[in-house]
């Protein structure tokens, strides 16, 4: 019997969860023969997402939904369509193979086990990321990504650049992540539904919402951290402080392709729109050509690849905004091959590290004989990032020369240079290490282990497959993706053709020439890049410095002038806040009453309210404080009299307990201090003091009377009333409401008051040690012993 959609579903989210749980147990049993077991639960999720793609190629959405917040209307939903299942195959598909490399690439470190955990769980929460359907629960897979990101980018937490590129990636990555729960805050007020695909068709609603350019400009700011975007593309070179694995999984298929599929998922919501093109466009293009530049800068070969990808990233954006059938196309075709080349190239780079001690690609060469499966490795992932055919990157790129546009001359020069830099860059990754003379290199060079190879040959494999096999890609993956994204049904027209009339084949022939051309005098151009780059003198990572240090002068400043250890000032900033808190909602929403009920009081209770006058006037008039505690509890008594003359009379004791408690216990601590001085205030304070003070009481006397000019809703007395026996079992409901109704609220009153018990011992303990020969007047003093009288020493015999 099949599972149903929502137990698949459950097991598909919950899967990778875990299998981290389990990941530091089998290594401590296991070794690094633990990758293998811990990558059949990536594995299993590929082949379970591989029999769906027929039914989802068919129009079919594989739904869940569960239970999370049903009072708010907030469903914790996921939803498997054409879009999501593409970028789910790649998350599980090449998380299984990056855990097979981690194995060996880690082999002997002391924390493999935690190492793997925290890559399963990158790869759990990216996956809930791309199949949630409910804006909130893509909140929160969104804001995991940056902690697991933060763990594995820190991972090597002894060293201070680790610690410190974690650090930056969460900031920055956090800051657009309160800016997505805005905007998903906003798109639920204008559809009025959480979930994404209810908000289907709702294109239009949300264009002619006044709320669009604030939902837009938030979404930007969310997606742009997240894919690194200029100008917030300074923390993914940083990143590469992280092992390889991380790097080739962050740059290929997790983290950096959240932002890619949010725009994606939100462009039939929200493309077309002017705001929309333009943004991206502008943003896109800027961030391609400043990736280019900056891997063309390069030597190392992770930051060759760093900067590459925010130049593919760069390439994605633009294409989502562009629009359009062709490219949306272009755009899916592109995400799947630099999935698979960027992770292969990444993998590669790890291996040639590994096995030779260096990355430098100016201290290597010659490696085609030493590490033969590498360099075909290499050669299948450089075809495809080349866009030369057979490879998928070839289809990507002719699909991009054939968007149209209304500046379509300059989005193809654009364009053109993006691909051509990224040509070079593709040729030297190959030709560098692999070609020429053998370098020594710190270590003897050897081909690397089977975990180690099998990721990036299947890669390469895979992006030539796709492409020779790009009638069985296109209907079953990439059109259904693109439909998705378009917001309507795509027609295929990918394939090999060899059409000398289309301007893409003359397009990729001047790449391939420019491509060769630039790599031949890569030398010049990345001195030359480097005297512009040191003539500019600052960069993002500088102007992020300068804001941190900003921020923490800030934060001092803030902090010293409201943390400034005064206790009278903190009363007095929680008393106005109280004060604003009660009077302001009435004037501004207008509930302000006037009317007063003339009371018609009993001699008993008449008598009450003469206690608590006569209460109050002792302790405004008290001499001392200790007579000012033991006058407040004259109020407490009258309070507890006011519940026994009304029929409440277990309520009355508990008051009547808790008072006698509260002023014992005051009593005996206050004792301990200095209470025989007065304090004279000067008139100012005592003006500033009293007029608060007054404020505080007119506010809670204009929320009473509020209050009381509504009429009487007595439904949650009747709740309690009608559920205290039957889901209670108590006959008495006031002790119903404080065990059972609001139990939880109770024990944390009776925390508040534990740690308050707690810190006042502590005060009067540090007391004692500051100033033990210190009594106070009303403390009994300490008798103390007369001293004896020394006795004489014996004398000495002669």
């Amino acid at each position: 019997m099949a599972a149903s959609p929502d137990i698949s579903v459950a097991v598909l989210v919950a899967a990778p969860f875990i299998a981290a749980l389990l990941a530091p147990l089998l290594c401590r049993v296991m070794g690094r023969y633990a990758a293998w077991v811990l990558a059949l639960a990536p594995a299993a999720i590929f082949v379970f997402l591989v029999t769906l793609i027929p039914s989802v190629a068919a129009g079919e959405v594989v739904r869940a939904r569960y239970d999370w917040a049903p009072a708010f209307g907030i469903d914790l939903s996921f939803a498997i369509d054409g879009l999501s299942i593409a970028f789910a195959l790649t998350i599980s598909g090449i998380g299984a193979l990056i855990v097979l490399y981690s194995g060996a690439y880690l082999e002997g470190h002391p924390h493999l086990g935690r190492f793997l955990g925290f890559m399963l769980g990158f790869m759990g929460v990216m996956q809930g990321l791309v199949l949630a359907d409910s804006l909130i629960a893509l909140y929160a897979f969104w804001e995991l990504t940056a902690v697991a990101s933060f763990l594995l980018i820190g991972f090597d937490h002894s060293r201070m650049v680790a610690r410190r590129a974690a650090f930056q990636a969460l900031i920055v990555t956090s800051a657009g992540g309160l800016c997505l729960l805005l905007g998903a805050l906003l798109l639920q007020q204008v559809t009025g539904q959480w979930d994404l695909g209810a908000m289907a068709g709702q294109g239009p609603t949300i264009a002619g919402s006044f709320l669009l350019l604030p939902i837009c400009f938030l979404i930007f700011i969310a997606a742009f951290t997240k894919s690194a975007q200029v100008p917030f593309h300074f923390w993914l070179p940083n990143a590469m402080e992280a092992p390889t694995p991380v790097s080739a999984y962050l740059h290929s298929a997790t983290m950096v392709q959240a932002g890619i599929y949010l725009l994606a998922r939100l462009s039939p919501l929200l493309g077309g729109t002017p705001v929309w093109t333009t943004t991206l466009v502008i943003f896109g293009g800027a961030t391609m050509v400043w990736g280019s530049i900056g891997a063309l800068k390069q030597t190392d070969l992770k930051q060759m690849l760093a900067q590459s990808t925010i130049a593919s990233l760069g390439v994605l954006v633009l294409l989502l905004g562009f629009g359009g059938e062709t490219a949306t196309i272009a755009a899916i075709v592109y995400f799947l091959a630099h999935a698979l080349y960027k992770a292969g190239f990444f993998l590669i780079a790890g291996l040639i590290d590994h096995e030779t001690g260096s990355r430098d690609i100016t201290a290597l060469g010659g490696l085609r004989d030493k590490m033969a499966a590498s360099f075909i490795a290499a050669i299948l992932a450089g075809v495809s990032m080349l866009g030369l055919p057979p490879a998928l990157g070839y289809l990507a790129k002719e699909e991009m020369y054939g968007v149209p546009g209304p500046l379509q001359w300059l989005e193809i020069v654009a364009l053109l240079a993006g691909n051509t830099a990224l040509g070079a860059l593709a040729i030297a990754l190959v030709a560098r290490p692999f070609m020429g003379p053998l370098i020594p290199t710190p270590k003897p060079p050897h081909e690397g282990p089977v975990a180690m190879l099998a990721g990036p040959l299947i890669l390469g494999i895979l992006g030539i497959a796709a492409a020779v096999l790009i009638g069985w890609t296109a209907t079953q993956l990439i059109v259904p993706a693109a439909t998705v994204l378009a917001g309507h049904p795509v027609d295929n027209h990918l394939g090999f053709r060899l059409d000398l009339a289309d301007p893409a084949i003359w397009l990729s022939l001047a790449t391939w020439a420019l491509s060769a051309l630039i790599y031949w005098r890569l030398d010049t151009v990345r001195t030359t890049l480097r005297r512009l780059d040191s003539l500019l003198g600052w960069t993002a990572d500088t102007v992020f410095d300068l804001a941190m240090a900003g921020l923490l002068r800030l934060a001092h400043g803030f902090a010293s002038t409201w943390q400034n250890g005064r206790l009278r000032f903190y009363l007095l900033v929680i008393f106005l806040g109280l004060a604003a808190a009660l009077i302001l909602p009435l004037v501004i929403l207008g509930g302000l009453s006037w009317s007063l009920i003339s009371p018609d009081l009993r001699p008993p209770e008449w008598g009450v309210f003469a206690l608590a006058i006569i209460g109050l006037a002792a302790v405004v008039f008290a001499p001392n404080l200790l007579v000012g505690i033991l006058a407040l509890g004259v109020q407490g008594l009258a309070i507890a009299l006011l519940y026994l003359l009304f029929g409440a009379p277990d309520l009355s004791f508990t008051q009547f307990m808790v008072e006698t408690l509260s002023v014992v216990m005051f009593a005996l601590v206050m004792i301990r201090l200095r209470l025989d001085t007065h304090e004279r205030r000067t008139v100012p304070a005592a003006l500033r003091d009293g007029g608060l003070a007054l404020l505080c009481g007119g506010g809670v006397t204009a929320v009473l009377l509020a209050i009381l000019a509504k009429p009487f809703d007595d439904r949650l007395g009747a709740f309690f009333a009608a559920n205290a026996v039957p889901l209670a079992h108590g006959r008495n409901i006031v002790n119903v409401i404080l065990v059972d109704f609001r139990g939880l609220d109770t024990l944390g009153e009776i925390s508040v008051v534990l740690t308050a018990g707690i810190g006042v011992f502590i005060l009067i303990a540090t007391a004692r040690r500051v100033l033990p020969t210190e009594t106070t007047s009303l403390a009994k003093p300490r008798r103390t012993r007369r001293p004896r009288a020394a006795k004489p020493a014996p004398e000495a015999a002669p």
